[in-house]
């Protein structure tokens, strides 16, 4: 069964522009530049027909990659009751450190940018996810235990 991607409605707008772009200009615009390339002689020592054919790889990869999310997504609202949820924006201080670092809490596909992304999976992740500000949260990485103090959220 498919894994169930979680996100806003922001980055679905987004995403399915993307996909619609990719599917249509990106394809044309490929297949123009394999065709120019091929214009141009053997084609087993042709850089650019190789790396246009490279090129038509990574795109078809991230069109699967984006369908996939699309048909196996659950769309939520970014929660402005001050818990950590997928979308916020979250300011943290680790435990014996004075720097407070901000962070999107989410999905990768969420991204904004400057801004470094905390996976709701991922064991950091897993300890803010419900969390409140001002509350402090323990996880383990590599054999350590890392306390995080939620400093602010935001929607």
């Amino acid at each position: 069964m498919p894994q169930t991607h979680r996100i806003s409605r922001e980055a679905h707008d987004r995403l399915s522009a993307e996909l619609t772009d990719l599917a249509g200009r990106g394809r044309i615009d490929i297949a123009a530049q394999i065709e120019t390339a091929r214009l141009l002689g053997d084609l087993s020592e042709n850089g650019d027909y190789h790396a246009a054919k490279e090129e038509q790889g990574k795109m078809a990869g991230r069109i699967m990659h984006l369908t996939s999310i699309l048909e196996n997504c659950e769309i939520i609202e970014v929660p402005r009751n001050g818990v950590v949820a997928p979308g916020n924006v979250i300011s943290i201080r680790f435990e014996g450190d004075d720097i407070v670092e901000q962070y999107l809490f989410g999905s990768i596909e969420e991204r904004r940018p400057g801004m470094d992304i905390v996976s709701p999976g991922s064991p950091m992740g897993q300890a803010l996810e419900g969390a409140q500000a001002g509350q402090t949260v323990s996880y383990e990485a590599n054999g350590n235990t890392l306390s995080i103090e939620i400093v602010a959220i935001e929607s």
